[in-house]
């Protein structure tokens, strides 16, 4: 997704925004731009590709000066990269300049409209035409004429807008699309992520949907969509700058990657009190847990992965026919949900826009909705019913890694609560498997200290143009999240299959010397895997198995290498199988020279449907 920065003070503008953009960088961007009001006139400056590129056309903002500014990194959906169709977007005037994240899905008819009025454009951009709108009602207020032009608008944005006329303001508004305000000591800002001003302050007001904001530099009003004065409450962000740096490693996924034993303990601890769960603080009450007669798990990419060991965990445990869901086809599916139907939400940023919809839906036809999310006053966790945050911190990279692991220690938490609030679970099955959950993150630390055998592994398979990943049960939802970390950031064609689906055409593709991961941590199905193993071997096929200390025999007699995780409960495996996979596909990006940290194409959140 986008980025946006914004910034009213006494200090230099341009090097602030900046700074903010380079802090942006892992949403995803294709182009970058800003623009600063000096002396009755705002200065833009744009460049394509890669933010280096404005850096030094601008020479670090020493060329555009100003106390003023917005600036944007803009990830191409209407029109293709270009100066042209990157932000900031002025008004034919020139007067008003805009950043947008999100859609105007009604552009097209807006855009007529002002042809119609007299108005040319020089972009693709459904951007244009916002701040081409704003231009139309604009009679000398600002903030009413983005008042007006909003109300015309449909679809998702969070825009920053600043005018020549109107040098001591900035005005932000946001629909289904973050944007904080944050409160400083030289001025204010506006961003979409809080890692873009938190060099400069903590202190941060979240702009809800249909809230108008206007920024001074030395105070902040807040707006509802009638232009009535509203409140917002300030809030204070209690993270450390340093964890939205690499701190020494190579990549922010490597550094993420080895944070996981701390963000799994940090999420257990805070929900187990005196040898208990408590999700006290949830709409997981005891008695609630009792009346659900229905679990659906609903996220994208890496988060529905999730949802799919939840799928497994739940109805093994609780007995509560559960499914997981990808949100952008819970709405198409005609979903059966009912007041006795909870429904999870999962989603890292909690603005994923599909997910959003998804929790609407669901309540819309009556469930109670859960989210597990990782920002705090997120879209999601304010308009579900009850939330659980993953206290993972900051994720930088692209490809989720410890968001993902605070994920799955939430689901074991749901999982065993339900199961004992059941009574599925004896007294103590339950002490064992608490016991085990907070062995998990030093079990985490020991895979990751043999992190050099994979490292050897994937300079042996990077040059393959095809892997494939198998499991069955947990081990499939597993091989799932493995082929989608290869896929994001090495670039390499990569599925996974449940085991037992081979014969049903997908060994046709299996060539020799094709690598075919086989995770094999389950051990009721253990056998029938090896059995998977033998047939893709049969075909020539380089096999890499990943399994508990336990089977390491079995495994290495008829794999090519294995990887071994420390043994576990099987409820727990998960959380240890997924490391290793997370290792390979980051040494295998690596050794192909990617982007790792922004792969092409792709947005840390998708905010857009």
């Amino acid at each position: 997704m986008c980025g946006i920065v914004g910034y009213i003070g006494r200090e230099e503008a341009a090097p602030i925004l900046l700074y903010g953009l380079e802090r942006l960088e892992y949403r995803g961007y294709d182009s970058a731009g800003i623009a600063v009001y000096d002396k009755g006139k705002l200065n833009v400056a744009k460049a394509v590709g890669k933010l280096k590129n404005l850096c030094e056309l601008t020479d670090n903002g020493a060329k555009v000066s100003g106390c003023i500014g917005i600036g944007h990194t803009r990830w191409a959906t209407h029109g293709q990269p270009s100066t042209d169709n990157s932000h900031p977007h002025l008004s034919g005037s020139g007067k008003i300049a805009i950043v947008h994240n999100g859609i105007v899905e009604n552009y097209m008819k807006i855009r007529e409209m002002l042809l119609s009025e007299g108005f040319t454009f020089k972009s693709e951009t459904d951007t244009e035409v916002a701040v081409q709108l704003i231009e139309y009602y604009y009679k000398g207020n600002l903030l009413e004429a983005v008042s007006k032009a909003v109300d015309k608008i449909e679809g998702s944005y969070a825009f920053g807008v600043i005018s020549s006329d109107h040098p001591d303001e900035l005005i932000a508004v946001r629909k289904e699309s973050p944007l904080i305000v944050a409160y400083g000591e030289t001025g204010n800002f506006i961003a979409s992520d809080i890692t873009a001003v938190l060099k400069y302050t903590r202190n941060v007001a979240y702009l809800e949907d249909g809230d108008i904001a206007v920024v001074k530099k030395d105070g902040v009003k807040f707006y509802n969509s009638y232009l009535k004065e509203i409140q917002r409450e300030k809030a204070y962000i209690d993270w450390d700058v340093e964890d939205a740096q690499r701190e020494g490693y190579q990549h922010f996924m490597l550094k993420e990657i080895y944070e996981q034993p701390k963000v799994v303990k940090n999420t257990l601890s805070a929900h187990i009190k005196d040898g208990r769960i408590d999700l006290s603080d949830t709409l997981l009450t005891p008695e609630y847990c009792r009346e659900i007669k229905r679990i659906s798990i609903i996220g994208c990419g890496s988060a529905y992965h999730v949802g799919v060991v939840g799928k497994y965990l739940l109805e093994k445990y609780t007995r509560i026919p559960t499914e997981a869901v990808l949100a952008s086809e819970f709405r198409y599916t005609d979903p059966i949900i009912d007041n006795h139907t909870l429904v999870i939400v999962i989603s890292q940023s909690g603005e994923t826009a599909d997910t959003r919809a998804a929790l609407r839906e669901a309540k819309s036809l009556g469930a109670r909705t859960l989210a597990i999310v990782n920002v705090v006053g997120s879209s999601i966790a304010k308009e579900a019913d009850s939330v659980i945050y993953t206290l993972a911190g900051p994720e930088i990279a692209v490809a989720t890694t410890k968001a993902y692991s605070a994920q799955l220690a939430v689901m074991y938490l749901i999982t065993t609560a339900l199961s004992s609030t059941r009574g599925l679970i004896s007294a103590a099955e339950y002490d064992e498997v608490l016991a085990e959950m907070l062995r998990i993150p030093g079990k985490i630390e020991t895979v990751l200290s043999d992190r050099e055998q994979l490292q050897h592994l994937a300079s042996m398979y990077f040059n393959n143009s095809s892997i494939f990943f198998i499991g069955r049960n947990l081990d499939y939802a597993i091989s799932l999240e493995g082929s989608l970390k290869l896929k994001e950031i090495s670039y390499i064609h990569s599925e996974a299959y449940a085991g037992g689906e081979l014969k049903h055409g997908t060994i046709s593709l299996i060539e020799p010397e094709t690598l075919v991961v086989a995770v094999a941590t389950c051990e009721k199905l253990f056998d029938k895997i090896i059995s998977n193993v033998k047939e893709v071997k049969a075909r020539e096929a380089n096999v890499l198995c990943i399994t508990q200390n336990k089977s390491f025999n079995a495994a290495s007699a008829v794999t090519d290498n294995v990887f071994t995780i420390p043994n576990t409960h099987e409820m727990l495996t998960p959380s240890l199988a997924a490391i290793p996979l997370q290792l390979f596909a980051y040494y295998v990006a690596l050794d192909r020279g990617c982007d790792i940290d922004k792969p092409r194409n792709l947005a840390k959140s998708v905010t857009v449907e």
